[in-house]
């Protein structure tokens, strides 16, 4: 079966808080009667970035065409999530015309590449195209990640180790395997600010690698969708500081994610305030979740990273939805849940 007549699919990669899931959210919204199915690794027990994809109201991208997998890094579950999950979708009628996956923060993407040479899946699916997101506001400030100073001395400290997987070290190999890389959060640099960003990236970029500035996710599907790289064809071209490493043995056990539970009444001022103090004490490296507020019938999303919060209300809650409002904290490994459940004014969920 050749190339042009298999179901293209865009991998999407990037560290938290880069800014994957507004970028395809607004590719979703503005996919030109394409019919999507998305796949969405979570890092945490709470689907909140597949929640953030689904009640978009778009016909060609419904609710049960968003999938996530949320048993692990999707890099270290091929066999056991990744790959049942494409034959699925595979198996599909009407068949997608393009599938999303957007890995986790943690994902190297050449053993998701990789999985596209399984028997079931080579001959229906290529990789359109590998998509490396990185956060333009940090990249500025010297950092490839919120706090990776942090977690390298984490992880230096971690002598369960097998393999030594530096941030660093992760974020060169997104960058070498990608065939365009989005560099968000332009909206919040001068040119100076841009011209470190890009300066950043540009030793790790293959020759070919495309650079797109954006801001607020906004990037046209035409320039997103349709690559054609093939990109299972071309793996050898794309070195990895973790080739003929076991997929075990990427040191991802150096986070601690869970679930806290807030009361009812919270307001997002107050909200705001817990988590900027939590997040000054804790080594806290993302919030994310959604909250119900009293006499609001919408539901209020909440994401930080780092000190840097955002809130708005996406949608009113559905009738017969139940209103919980739950934040999934994810953190440097031994983050003390109940500190910050209780900082944070609530409780870890059971």
């Amino acid at each position: 079966m050749s190339t042009r007549s298999k179901i293209p699919a865009t991998i999407v990669t990037g560290f938290l808080g880069a800014g994957k899931t507004t970028l395809i959210r607004h590719l979703i919204e503005n996919a030109g009667g394409r019919r999507l199915a998305l796949i969405v690794n979570e890092f945490g027990d709470v689907g909140i970035d597949g929640d953030l994809l689904k009640g978009c109201g778009i016909d060609t991208c419904p609710d049960e065409n968003v999938i996530e997998l949320a048993n692990g890094c999707i890099c270290c579950t091929v066999a056991d999530d990744f790959l049942p999950t494409m034959e699925a979708l595979l198996a599909r009628e009407p068949r997608p015309d393009h599938i999303i996956i957007e890995t986790s923060g943690l994902a190297l993407p050449k053993p998701l590449v990789q999985a596209f040479a399984w028997p079931s899946v080579k001959t229906l699916a290529t990789v359109d195209g590998v998509i490396a997101v990185v956060d333009g506001a940090a990249l500025a400030e010297g950092r490839v990640a919120n706090d990776p100073e942090a977690l390298d001395r984490q992880r230096a400290a971690d002598t369960s180790l097998d393999h030594e997987a530096e941030v660093d070290e992760l974020f060169e190999d997104q960058l070498a395997c990608a065939d365009m890389v989005i560099v968000t959060k332009t909206d919040l640099l001068d040119a100076a600010g841009l011209a470190r960003a890009h300066a950043a990236i540009a030793p790790e970029l293959r020759p070919a690698t495309r650079v797109i500035e954006a801001a607020g996710g906004k990037v046209d599907p035409a320039v997103l969708l349709g690559i054609g790289a093939a990109v299972e064809d071309d793996i050898a071209s794309r070195p990895s500081h973790h080739d003929g490493t076991s997929e075990e043995e990427h040191g991802h056990d150096a986070f601690a994610s869970f679930v806290v539970e807030l009361p009812d009444g919270m307001s997002p001022d107050d909200i705001s305030r817990r988590i900027t103090a939590a997040v000054a004490d804790h080594p806290i490296y993302r919030v994310k979740g959604f909250v119900s507020v009293t006499n609001k019938p919408m539901r209020l999303v909440v994401q930080g990273v780092g000190p840097r919060l955002q809130q708005h209300f996406d949608r009113p809650w559905g009738a017969g939805e139940a209103r919980r409002s739950r934040l999934v904290v994810i953190g440097a490994q031994g983050l003390d849940a109940g500190a910050v459940a209780t900082a944070l004014g609530g409780r870890t969920a059971a």
